[in-house]
Order: structure tokens, then sequence, then C-alpha cells
């Protein structure tokens, strides 16, 4: 069998798995998180906008990746939460840039207190983009495997259908205290 036919077979693989996952949320009625995009502060005609979150869909968090109830799988990226930002101070940026997310997400159309999913970006599920992928999950050596550590280290790479039923036994029975 060529490497490009194994590669074929594995992303069919990879795409049952989330069909299954999907069906299972779905059936058993995991809870889920909002995913939105953030738009930074802006001017629009001369008026200033604040910093916002606009709602893109429902996902939920397997741990390096969001999966959306259409099979669409994420790579995560940054969470915030809906609650009141507090008051600026003279504070870290990165603190800072926190509180903005926090202000954008209580701005936008989420509950109090709601887990936002921002900055995600979609993996592409082509072979060819898998196989140089420098994200969380990528083809190596016939198999689909998740990066969870450090870019680019293999050393801590699983393999795909294991992390994925891992991650949403943590949905469904999450740890005590989480």
């Amino acid at each position: 069998m060529t490497t490009d036919a194994r590669d074929d077979l594995v992303v069919a693989r990879i795409r049952q798995a989330i069909a299954d996952a999907v069906a299972r949320l779905v059936g058993e009625a995991v809870p889920d998180e909002a995913l939105a995009a953030f738009v930074p502060p802006r001017r629009v005609f001369l008026l200033p906008r604040k910093a916002v979150m606009v709602p893109l869909g429902r996902v939920w968090r397997l741990g390096v990746f969001l999966l959306d109830r259409q099979g669409v799988l994420y790579q995560a990226g940054t969470t915030t939460r809906a609650v009141p930002p507090g008051h600026p101070g003279h504070t870290a940026a990165s603190t800072e840039k926190r509180r903005v997310y926090r202000a954008a997400a209580q701005r936008g159309p989420f509950a109090a207190g709601e887990t936002v999913n921002f900055h995600a970006r979609v993996i592409d599920l082509d072979p060819g983009s898998l196989r140089i992928a420098d994200g969380p999950l990528f083809l190596s050596e016939g198999g689909a495997l998740v990066r969870w550590g450090p870019p680019g280290g293999h050393e801590t790479a699983w393999p795909f259908e294991a992390y994925l039923a891992e991650r949403i036994e943590f949905l469904r029975h999450p740890p005590e205290g989480a």
C-alpha cells in the first residue's frame, strides 16, 4: 500500500472517530461551551466601538481540540468567561489583555459566567496538510497522533483515537473538584 493510500485510510479513521464522538456527546447531552470571534476595539464612522465577542457556535473542549456538532475539529485557542472584567489597574500587560477579553465576552450575548472559546483555528483534515502540520494533530508513521506538549515535539504524542476517547470520558465524568 502506498503512503498516500495509507494516509487516506488514516484520515478516514479520523473522520469516523470525530463522527462517533459527536454522536456520543450529543446523545449523552454532554454540556458544551461557546465559540466566538474576538472583534477588537475600533472606530466606525468616527465613533469608538469597544471590543466584543461575536458568537460562532457551540463546541466541546477536548483538551487541545474543540469539536462542534457538525464535526469540525478546531485547534483550541484562548478561553475566557463572560464575567465582569474588573477595573483596569497598574498590572502586567497580559493581565490587562485578559480583562479586555472578559469585558468583550460580557458584552457578547453570552450567559453570565459562561466559558467562551476564541482564537480557535479549524484543523484541515487533508492528508497532505496533516503530514506537515505543526499543530496538535498530525500524521506520522501511518497513524494520526496528537501533540499536546511543546510544538514540534513527538515525545508527548498520543494516538488520536485514544486521546479523543480519554477527553470524552473527562467531559462525561469530570474529576472531582473540576
